[in-house]
């Protein structure tokens, strides 16, 4: 067997989403290779190669794959695609734009989110928001498959010796183009990346008020993430949004301020090794899942444990 990993990056540094990645490809079994597409990314494709269990890195370094636009990225790795068994990619907002039309191009299905590798053909995946695991099977000559990146640890980012080859392809699908793009930026670690994180929701009453959790975050060299409700309020950016239509995070503690406990936001945060919620409402559904329950008012626990820290 023959594994491709579509390479998540900037086209200067490997996301570690794509470690990973490799982890999963490593429990499948085969040769792995790593697609590095964008341009001016030989640094990028230089450090996919010194991945641990990685036996070959394709750099497509092209204007066309500069932005990594999925309508043209995913012709390209349909194109690549042909010659594996299995198709991976961190089940990101750009693995999750890009492997529905490669599986499409490819004509066969797709399996999302993967949290274990049973054998080369079934995986498990959460459904119903993780309040269930489903066993799939694939039929199909290609499986084409995203990979939750916080049920997998990530492969060791040196100790590998990968050849790296060119590939000329240049894909163009001429549907859309780069207009620009607003980068947030933070000197806190990355949401899904922090061994740390601390989440507000509704309760924080206002955007002004996440002030408080901040301060915690800063002493605690934690991101700083958040509700949908909280978003959706307008409280904070949609980038810090935690759960299930927001980012998938594991960190070793989480702790939850003001946040109810929908189903919609533990199916984002509940395998958190040790999970701290602060609610007034102690019949909270979000005391059902924590290791530690504080019952009292944020605006006054906050502050103190921000004292005390």
């Amino acid at each position: 067997m023959a594994i491709l990993i579509v390479a998540e990056h900037d086209n200067a540094t490997l996301k570690g989403a794509t470690l990973h990645a490799v982890s999963a490809a490593a429990q499948i079994g085969g040769d792995i290779a790593v697609l590095v597409a964008g341009e001016g990314c030989q640094a990028a494709a230089d450090a996919a190669a010194k991945v641990a269990g990685v036996s070959k890195v394709l750099l497509a370094d092209n204007a066309a794959y500069g932005h990594q636009l999925a309508e043209n990225v995913s012709l390209l790795v349909a194109e690549l695609g042909k010659d594996y068994s299995h198709i991976l990619a961190p089940a990101t907002t750009t693995g999750k734009n890009l492997l529905p039309r490669v599986a499409a191009l490819l004509d066969v299905g797709q399996i999302s989110e993967i949290v274990a590798v049973e054998s080369a053909d079934t995986f498990k995946r959460p459904i119903y928001a993780g309040n269930a695991i489903a066993t799939v099977k694939s039929l199909d000559a290609i499986k084409v498959i995203t990979v939750r990146g916080t049920a997998f640890d990530a492969a060791a980012a040196e100790g590998g010796s990968a050849a790296v080859e060119a590939v000329a392809s240049a894909h163009d699908a001429a549907q859309s183009r780069f207009v620009g793009e607003e980068v947030a930026v933070s000197e806190r670690p990355e949401l899904t990346a922090a061994r740390v994180v601390i989440s507000g929701g509704r309760g924080m009453g206002n955007g002004e008020n996440f002030a408080l959790i901040e301060k915690v975050a800063d002493k605690l060299g934690a991101a700083v993430g958040a509700s949908r409700a909280a978003v959706d309020a307008g409280f904070v950016p949609n980038d810090m949004q935690v759960g299930q239509t927001g980012k998938i995070v594991a960190p070793e503690l989480y702790i939850a301020v003001g946040i109810s406990g929908a189903i919609q936001h533990l199916a984002g945060m509940k395998d958190s090794k040790v999970i701290v919620a602060i609610n007034k409402d102690e019949e909270a559904p979000i005391f059902q899942v924590a290791d530690y329950g504080l019952v009292a008012d944020l605006f006054e626990a906050v502050p103190e444990l921000e004292s005390k820290l």
